[in-house]
């Protein structure tokens, strides 16, 4: 292999995806992980692995300096309430967070990290150039069609996701006979859906979209065959998402299960 490639790995299955897509496609792959966040399992994956603790900003620049890496993506969630307590920022760490003035927003924070690495000489890519065949192109992917009381809680849910997005809030939220029942914030999309259906008690609409300004280095919206579990327990029955602007693993074992249990999924360029 002639190439290499960065991986700044957070948790979930899409650190492993990538650095098997990467490894297709001639990469060789150097992955930067976090304690409690990162499946070890991607130590199996990639050409070298190293765990660290959230803040080692420096340990990681030497990680990838060691190693030859100018270009890098950054991929996976971190678990926020837990990674409070794995937590062990260094001086560069407390230089960044020193001039954020107290404006802590996620994306604020990762635009100011990836300033800091390529201002050492590792330039961040977009985390689906690799994968461009996992964006969800515009359609109904499932026998069930939305019905007209869903396509107006998918118009308003779509409204109040961007609106939340561009407060960098979050990006989902569950609306149900024109009520917006649950938003997403720091627990993540599952929990939010859970919340939802508790309020809901049935046909429920999840709506996931990008900011309205999506900075695609980071944070762009996926969703799995583990988002349809999440709907089906909770009796959700709409899944909105973002065509090509959004995400999709496990697309056959989604549609699978969402024809299974009669829930409509819905790739949507725009609010219609």
């Amino acid at each position: 292999m002639d190439k290499q490639i960065g991986l700044i790995a957070g948790s979930g299955s899409f650190p492993i995806i990538f650095a098997k897509k990467a490894a297709e496609k001639g990469f060789a792959v150097f992955a930067v992980g976090y304690h409690n966040e990162t499946d070890p399992a991607l130590a199996d994956h990639v050409a070298s692995l190293e765990i660290i603790y959230i803040g080692q900003i420096k340990r990681l620049i030497q990680f990838f300096r060691k190693n030859r890496i100018t270009e890098a993506v950054m991929v996976g969630a971190i678990k926020k309430p837990g990674a409070i307590l794995d937590i062990r920022p260094d001086m560069k760490a407390i230089s960044l967070i020193a001039n954020m003035h107290n404006n802590t927003h996620d994306d604020r924070i990762l635009r100011a990290f990836a300033k800091v690495l390529e201002d050492e000489g590792i330039r961040i890519r977009t985390s689906t150039f690799l994968l461009p065949e996992l964006l969800a192109e515009a359609g109904c992917w499932t026998r069930r069609k939305p019905t007209k009381a869903e396509h107006a809680d998918m118009d308003l849910g779509w409204k109040m996701a961007k609106a939340i997005g561009s407060l960098d809030i979050g990006q989902c939220v569950v609306v149900s006979n024109g009520t917006v029942v649950a938003v997403e914030a720091i627990d993540g999309t599952d929990s939010t859906i859970r919340r939802g259906g508790e309020f809901a008690k049935g046909h429920a609409v999840v709506v996931k979209v990008c900011k309205p300004i999506q900075d695609f280095r980071f944070d762009v919206p996926a969703v799995g065959a583990q988002t349809i579990r999440s709907m089906h327990e909770s009796g959700a029955t709409v899944l909105v998402i973002e065509a090509g602007r959004s995400l999709v693993f496990d697309r056959e074992e989604m549609i699978r299960l969402a024809d299974q249990w009669g829930i409509t999924i819905m790739v949507m360029e725009k609010s219609e």
